[in-house]
């Protein structure tokens, strides 16, 4: 049974890609239009691995909600229903933890059984609910069809060949290109949002791809997965490592008077850990910093955000 992987291109796929695995097919977005409005048979009775999707930082998210909405439910219906009519093996879509309620709604950590019972926050809702449509739809086709459809959680995700884009890229990224440009065109300081105190947890790709694997042959129950590392780091922790790694000597400047953020927003993977996945599995922050920021060095500036 072959395995195939949408959003191959993605940091994810990306990350599948260099684990080098045996009959696994990544299709590209010129042979296999998941924005199709007709359903596209192409999974025979093989194993999906769902990554595809429109992404995008908070700004991006806030100008183009319904676009966000629209594309993201769209490629996710197709996956679905094709996967449906192909008699497809198993299914696992990747959501992630915005799909989660926003204060007061949740306690934390979170845990998958808050997921619906209550609204997204409000600055990414339209790519929020679209996803959260993932978890409906995939249990609503185990329910009439007995489809093995599953989601996975994922939470702060980074490595190579993510989206380095000032404005539409996420945090760690951001602040590789931001701290990276400020070395090589010798600027002294770096502005930073916020005052660096909120916690966050973050993950390797390369990590989820193994994980993501590792589900294919573990779980196959209806309810969705947390599988995101529950490590926490200061956004100010993260600056100074990269800062070392890259070797820049200047100054960090916090930006007060601009908003921090969520203080922390904390997840459960319990139910992963007691599928047999071993917490030193993860790989270590520093460890996955070093390689993201070589690999971006040595790419840069042709990386996905600036070429």
């Amino acid at each position: 049974m072959a395995l195939w992987i949408t959003g191959g291109s993605g940091m994810v796929g990306s990350a599948f890609k260099r684990l080098k695995l045996a009959n696994t097919i990544y299709p590209t977005k010129r042979e296999y239009n998941l924005l199709r409005t007709a359903p596209i048979s192409f999974f025979p009775k093989d194993n999906v691995i769902h990554l595809a999707a429109k992404v995008g930082g908070v700004k991006a998210n806030i100008d183009y909600v319904s676009d966000f909405y629209y594309e993201n439910h769209l490629i996710n219906q197709n996956v679905l229903e094709s996967a449906h009519r192909c008699s497809a093996g198993k299914v696992i879509s990747l959501l992630s933890t915005c799909v989660y309620p926003d204060a007061p709604y949740v306690t934390y950590p979170l845990t998958e059984d808050q997921l619906h019972i209550g609204p997204p926050h409000h600055s990414n809702f339209g790519y929020a609910y679209a996803k959260r449509m993932v978890d409906v739809m995939s249990r609503a086709y185990r329910q009439q069809y007995g489809c093995n459809f599953i989601t996975a959680i994922p939470n702060n995700l980074y490595g190579e060949n993510d989206n380095f884009d000032l404005e539409n890229g996420h945090v760690i990224p951001a602040l590789i290109r931001k701290i990276w440009e400020a070395k090589i065109n010798k600027i002294s300081f770096v502005e930073c949002w916020g005052d660096g105190s909120p916690l966050r947890e973050f993950t390797y790709s390369e990590d989820i791809a193994r994980i993501l694997l590792f589900l294919l042959n573990n779980y196959d129950d209806p309810e969705p997965i947390n599988i995101g590392n529950t490590d926490e780091y200061s956004i100010k922790e993260v600056v100074e490592i990269i800062c070392s790694i890259l070797e820049y000597e200047g100054k960090i400047v916090w930006q007060t008077d601009k908003p921090s953020g969520q203080h922390r927003k904390p997840s459960s993977n319990k139910k992963l850990l007691d599928l047999g996945w071993e917490r030193e599995n993860y790989t270590p922050l520093k460890e996955g910093l070093k390689k993201t920021c070589e690999w971006f060095i040595i790419n840069y500036p042709k990386v996905r955000g600036i070429s």
